[in-house]
């Protein structure tokens, strides 16, 4: 099994990446969704580098409260995908869509193995 601090690393490190993706390149990623508004995806990605700098400041010394912050996020990530996906489908791309779904089962992975994790310290 990866270590808990090991798959916090992996969430802060593809979180970060992701936010400043979006924040340098918003109207690609706008036009990757087939809509012209880049202000979504600008603020997405600064939540994300936020929420990354966390995460990676957790995966240093983790503790349990903190840890199930991040899943709860994590998890409420993955539930607004799945919304934004239904509620969006006709005013986005396919590409959209898809990235958003491939996107939410990473999160959702994410969460599984920080909660495997989280169970494996408390037997420790």
């Amino acid at each position: 099994m990866i270590p808990l601090t090991t798959t916090l690393r992996i969430n802060g490190l593809s979180s970060g990446a992701t936010g400043l993706l979006l924040t340098i390149f918003p109207g690609m990623a706008a036009s990757l969704f087939g809509v012209t508004a880049t202000l979504p995806f600008l603020a997405t990605g600064v939540f994300l580098i936020i929420f990354a700098a966390g995460v990676l400041f957790v995966a240093q010394r983790p503790n349990p409260t903190a840890v199930k912050w991040i899943i709860t996020l994590d998890t409420i990530w993955v539930i607004g995908s799945f919304l934004a996906i239904a509620l969006l489908f006709s005013a986005i791309s396919g590409i959209g869509s898809l990235l958003i779904a491939g996107v939410a089962l990473w999160v959702g992975l994410m969460a599984v193995l920080q909660q495997k994790g989280l169970r494996s310290l408390a037997t420790a």
